[in-house]
């Protein structure tokens, strides 16, 4: 049985996936937090969908590390419509209730696995 933390995470891959842009934005937290290559920070559902718009990105998703019962990375292929081959990237998912409410990703599983367990253990001493 699949639990909420990957339903949301296989929701949010499906809809940025799809270019389905309004699925996209009800995938996410009002706000998600965001970082990729061109920054970081909160963004709206809104904000989220447009990036979903103008990256063209794909994430295929190649492995799962959960990390606890909000948090998990993820290392997937990326693909965007001016590359030929995949790159192989990794993204730190926070869920909070049925939606993602962070995306971090980063360039490769080792330092997204190093950043999960930075924001977990960060979450576990509040």
């Amino acid at each position: 049985m699949e639990s909420v933390l990957e339903a949301a995470i296989n929701e949010w891959h499906s809809s940025v996936n799809d270019g389905d842009l309004e699925r996209s934005a009800r995938a996410v937290g009002d706000p998600v937090v965001v970082l990729g290559p061109k920054g970081a920070g909160p963004i709206t559902p809104e904000q989220f969908a447009d990036w979903v718009e103008r990256s063209g990105i794909t994430l295929v998703p190649r492995s799962w590390h959960p990390i606890s019962d909000r948090l998990m990375v993820v290392e997937e292929d990326a693909t965007w419509p001016e590359t030929k081959s995949p790159t192989r990237v990794a993204t730190v998912f926070r869920v909070t209730g049925e939606k993602v409410t962070a995306a971090l990703r980063l360039a490769d599983l080792k330092s997204a696995l190093e950043l999960a367990y930075i924001c977990h253990e960060m979450a576990a001493t509040e």
